[in-house]
């Protein structure tokens, strides 16, 4: 087990993110940078927090052209807000019940393009993307901009944004390692406490805790399927069924550690399962062992994809369900690029992804298999331990 790393960021990191994104904004010419989401907030600013859980308050950030970001965000949170780098915070009583920032947010974007002398302001509206504030309000934003810039041009941020954060530094990754470590202990003695009889529910609260105790800070996605000789679905919550000897079980879990999360699954089979389950098990696996042998930098994403598809069709795949073979990982559970054949994306060193293959192998009979590698300059690093290639079974 590696050492546990320390929390936060230097100063020095977010800096360099600063100006990786500035870097970015100036082959757009964007004078602004609008950001509204936790994620990204959090990946410029430091900010975390579990209030975000609540949709009553919107959040700001303004990055400009040069400079320091801007917060201009609820009272509420200027103290979490504050550090050595976020300094110039602007903050308004919210909830308010007819101006709920957009005043304050149009004076904080019109004082940056007036500094950049640019009238283009970056926002995300691209893929895997949102807009976290209500319609109205964005609305009203962009008409009290639009009133006061001449030729007010707003612009697809999502690839500037998108290219900066794909990257991880190291202090990013060692935070993912951990995390991954620690859940992979878990699905290594899950044999422990998961036994015939046992209720979906229960197996599914002794796997939280079990996560908590190895040192993870939140079990933010756990989703699971068991049924006899296979299973047909892997997105759901308990049902309440009990586990039963031939039963095959997929436990996948996003955990996360300072705000970065791991995502890999596991499958276990329980009494006599049958052949077909377990080559279609060892199938995956070698379809992820494709994958490893592929994800170098330099190849893309489809040549990824295609290099596991291969392996699953030879094994007589009957079809995939799940969509994409893997994506990338960090502050968010799935972030881009995915493993798709139409995605060109190319793999540089320090992406974060998951191998994620998946084939029906029978009528409503799936197997899906996933790991978490960091690329390297000479082949993948894997963060999450590798699963063995025979399915495991508790007699």
């Amino acid at each position: 087990m590696s050492k546990v790393p320390s929390r936060g960021f230097s100063r020095d990191e977010f800096m360099a993110r600063l100006a990786a994104i500035q870097a970015q904004m100036a082959l757009q010419d964007i004078g602004g940078l609008l950001l509204t989401t936790e994620s990204d907030i959090f990946y410029f600013t430091g900010f975390l927090s579990q209030f975000w859980q609540s949709p009553t308050r919107p959040w700001f950030v303004v990055i400009p052209a040069a400079g320091s970001p801007i917060a201009v965000i609820p009272e509420i949170g200027v103290n979490a807000m504050t550090s050595e780098f976020m300094t110039d915070i602007r903050s308004w009583a919210s909830p308010h019940a007819t101006d709920d920032g957009v005043s304050l947010l149009a004076e904080t974007v019109l004082e940056v393009l007036a500094q950049s002398q640019s009238c283009t302001l970056g926002i995300n509206k691209g893929r895997e993307t949102q807009i976290r504030m209500p319609m109205n309000d964005f609305e009203s934003l962009m008409d009290r901009l639009r009133g006061s810039v001449t030729g007010l041009c707003v612009v697809d941020a999502t690839p500037a944004i998108q290219a900066v954060r794909m990257l991880k530094s190291e202090a990013e990754i060692d935070k993912i390692r951990y995390v991954a470590e620690c859940v992979s202990g878990v699905f290594d003695r899950l044999f422990a406490f998961a036994e015939v009889g046992m209720s979906d529910a229960d197996l599914f609260r002794r796997f939280t805790i079990e996560c908590l105790h190895a040192g993870v800070d939140t079990v933010s996605y756990l989703v699971g399927g068991a049924g006899q000789h296979g299973y047909d679905d892997i997105i759901s919550p308990p049902s309440g069924r009990r586990l039963s000897t031939e039963d095959v079980l997929i436990f996948d879990t996003g955990c996360t550690f300072d705000g970065y999360f791991c995502d890999f699954d596991r499958n276990y089979g329980f009494g006599g399962v049958n052949d077909l389950a377990k080559e279609a098990h060892h199938s995956v696996w070698q379809a992820t062992e494709a994958g490893l042998k592929a994800a170098v930098p330099g190849n893309t994403c489809a040549q990824v994809f295609g290099a596991m598809h291969e392996v699953l069709m030879n094994a007589g795949a009957m079809g995939e369900t799940v969509g994409r073979y893997g994506h990338g990982l960090g502050i968010q559970l799935t972030e881009p690029p995915s493993f798709t054949p139409w995605e060109n994306t190319i793999l540089r060193e320090g992406m974060v992804m998951t191998l994620e293959p998946g084939m029906v192998y029978a009528p409503g009979k799936m197997m899906v298999h996933e790991e978490n590698i960091v690329i390297r300059r000479d082949g993948p690093e894997l963060l999450s331990r590798r699963a063995p290639p025979e399915l495991p079974v508790k007699q």
